[in-house]
């Protein structure tokens, strides 16, 4: 449903995430995100994905997504522009601040599927009222009128931009033209390769991140953090570092002690200058093997296979995974007495605002969130760990603050991926599969689930993340909790079952790119190509005689096609292939390998095609795809996290080893299946394929069967 808006200037609005009798509440003045007593709104403001046309022939929607690299912003403009028969250069998608209600959650590859529908209705609507508006001023048939480049025109040749009746048209409540949106045949915008909206912002540094702000005069703020997970202060002496130069103020919270200083020089020097006494984490005792053998020990056992049966049975580690986005974490907070407004990249605004009012004792009312754009995420800013941190910190030094997280930081006391062990075996019977059981058992999040974080204490952080993720883990087709049913799984496997444990460990976890998915399914797609191999059969062949989905069949074919499958090459070298369906969308990946050296192998080559239905932006999905294919390369061949006594072992990109330049394929392809549906989802989609092609490539180049993952641990 579309709201229609009295206003000096045209804005319509539609409610995101809420039906429609919870938009008919109280009316609420906004225009462009401000307050007006000229602007009358069904319904309120925090629901609504709201359009604006200004008089200076600017299309504004304030997002309630908030945009990581991922191109959401682009993906939008594109819808509005289409349906509005705007320029894409006079569309501007500003991110909106934390709501009161409304959907506003980033994640679940969700975005471009859940606006789709909202944006086009807005834009066309808003269109309708324009040429219902050029229609009464030029007293002419509103049918007779089209609308091209943010303007209308008329037979006659006259033509009005689309600001100069904005006024007029905000007045129209009933156009006298549809408001459907366009059919697909009719698209000229959605579905053409689009460069992004900021490209150029980005390439030239105006773009801005929570770090190039200067709000409310915040001054850089760094804090001294345990060796160990969860570890606690002791005691401090601060009295050096309080007499340096430019040190503003050194306060103890929860996680450490905290230093404010004139610039991050002088806050990363005072720091340094900390003496501190730290008792160890709860972890301390426990390192890598331990871990994997208790997660070895909680996986549950697989029942009993067919009668008459062969099996092919395998068990896989993955590691730990940091989500190390480029840009680190950072928060600026002012909070002053009665009131508090935070400026920081979240995928989670609506709970992030609940969770710091909690934290610092305000009404929610009282809290306002600016989202900022973050540079790189995969999962990591659902969580508001150093929001909550920065807003606690201006709290108590009384002055604003801006809080930078370093990568050592994050590394050693963020978020990450939790490591899990799995234990497939697939059972076969005259040449086809005819059971096939999946059990796993990953590093629980319940501790946190109860209220309590490494560094003891409560973790209001988790209340609403806990939805988040959830919302995200819904997607995933994964064996956990319950057996599968019959009709579970990408392929004809007969009996399928699927069970999980977990170990409990004071280890903060969060939702990496993909979720549940990178593990469970570069698993069992490793299986299938032995499976393939044990029955005498061709990967590619095997697959295509088993998979349920036409449109799956369809992608795989496309990639053997188009890379070439089976074509001779050198010794050392080999190809692989892995397929994936999640978000109402399907992947395939075939990857070459030069695995001459084992231990330092490179993949050459890798050739994507994906069905994600409608491709809003076919440049911005292969930018999708081409990063998941770096993803797999990463954590399948060399990223991950190992624990010593209950410290992470890395610290920064030096031995965090994810794919650089030199690990990169010298050859990407993507194909984008032509479609007609509506959007999937697909910022995810692609991990699970590049991870099982990688290691399918891998041990075919190598003669192995690897299991633990990456595969330098």
């Amino acid at each position: 449903m579309v709201y229609s808006l009295a206003a000096t200037t045209l804005t319509v609005a539609a409610p995101l995430g809420c039906d429609s009798a919870s938009a008919e509440g109280a009316e609420r003045a906004v225009d462009g995100g401000r307050r007006s007593s000229d602007v009358l709104v069904t319904g309120t403001d925090a629901e609504m994905l709201v359009l604006e046309v200004t008089p200076a022939n600017r299309v504004v929607v304030r997002l309630p997504r908030v945009e990581v690299g991922q191109g959401v912003t682009t993906a939008v403009a594109m819808l509005i522009a289409e349906e509005l028969d705007a320029r894409l250069a006079d569309v501007d998608i500003p991110l909106a601040d934390a709501r009161n209600e409304g959907n506003q959650f980033t994640g679940g590859s969700s975005s471009v599927s859940s606006l789709y529908g909202p944006a086009r209705k807005l834009a066309a609507t808003a269109r309708a009222k324009l040429v219902t508006a050029a229609a009464r001023r030029w007293h002419v048939p509103a049918r007779t009128l089209r609308t091209r480049g943010t303007r209308v025109f008329a037979p006659d040749g006259r033509s009005a931009t689309f600001g100069s009746l904005t006024r007029s048209a905000a007045r129209i409540t009933r156009p006298t033209v549809p408001t459907d949106p366009k059919p697909a045949s009719k698209h000229r915008v959605i579905g053409r390769p689009t460069t992004r909206i900021d490209a150029r912002e980005l390439i030239t540094g105006k773009a801005k991140y929570t770090g190039d702000l200067t709000a409310a005069g915040a001054k850089p703020t760094v804090v001294a953090r345990p060796p160990t997970i969860g570890g606690k202060v002791l005691s401090v002496d601060s009295a050096a570092a309080r007499a340096m130069p430019g040190v503003h103020a050194v306060v103890q919270i929860d996680g450490g002690v905290a230093v404010v200083a004139e610039t991050f020089h002088h806050a990363f020097q005072a720091r340094d200058a900390l003496r501190i006494k730290w008792a160890p984490g709860p972890l301390a005792n426990l390192s890598d093997a331990g871990i994997r053998s208790r997660l070895r020990a909680a996986v549950p056992k697989l029942g009993d296979p067919p009668r008459g049966s062969a099996q092919t049975e395998a068990e896989f580690e993955f590691a730990f995974v940091s989500h190390a986005p480029m840009e680190v974490l950072t928060a600026v907070a002012d909070v002053r007495a009665g009131r508090a407004e935070i400026w920081f990249s979240s995928q989670t605004p609506t709970s992030a605002r609940e969770d710091i009012a909690s934290r610092l004792g305000l009404p929610v009312s009282k809290v306002q969130v600016h989202v900022v754009r973050g540079g790189g995420s995969f999962g990591r800013r659902l969580n508001h760990d150093a929001a909550i941190e920065a807003a606690l910190i201006s709290k108590k030094v009384r002055r604003p603050v801006k809080l930078m997280w370093s990568r050592e930081d994050d590394i050693r006391h963020g978020r990450m991926r939790p490591a899990s062990h799995h234990r497939i075996r697939a059972s076969h019977a005259r040449g086809r599969v005819v059971a096939f059981a999946h059990a796993t058992a990953s590093v629980s999040e319940s501790f946190e689930e109860r209220g309590l974080s490494p560094q003891g204490g409560v973790n209001p952080t988790q209340v609403g993340l806990r939805s988040a993720q959830g919302a995200a883990r819904s997607a995933v087709r994964a064996p956990a909790a319950a057996p599968l049913p019959s009709d579970s799984g990408l392929y004809n496997f007969g009996r399928l079952s699927g069970n999980s444990g977990s170990v409990d460990l004071a280890i903060p976890l969060g939702a990496w790119r993909s979720v549940d998915s990178g593990t469970v399914r570069t698993a069992e797609e490793i299986v299938v190509d032995e499976i393939a191999r044990s029955l005498g059969k061709d990967p590619v062949a095997f697959r295509r005689t088993t998979l349920r989905s036409k449109t799956v069949r369809a992608v795989l074919d496309k990639v053997a096609t188009a890379g070439k499958w089976g074509r001779t090459l050198p010794r050392g070298h080999a190809q692989g292939v892995a397929v994936h369906e999640e978000y109402d969308s399907c992947v395939a990946c075939l990857v070459e390998i030069d695995a001459v050296d084992p231990e330092n192998p490179r993949v050459t080559k890798v050739v994507m095609a994906a069905d994600v239905g409608t491709a809003v932006n076919p440049r911005g999905l292969e930018a999708q795809l081409m990063g998941t294919a770096v993803d797999g390369i990463s954590t399948v061949l060399r990223a991950g996290l190992h624990i010593e006594r209950g410290a992470v072992r890395e610290s920064s990109f030096a031995d965090f080893h994810y794919a650089r330049q030199r690990h990169a394929p010298q050859h990407f392809e993507a194909h984008i299946m032509p479609s007609r549906r509506a959007p999937g989802g697909a910022g995810e989609l692609g991990v699970p394929a590049a991870s099982g092609a990688v290691a399918n490539a891998y041990a075919r180049a190598t003669g192995t069967k690897p299991r633990r993952f990456p595969l330098n641990f």
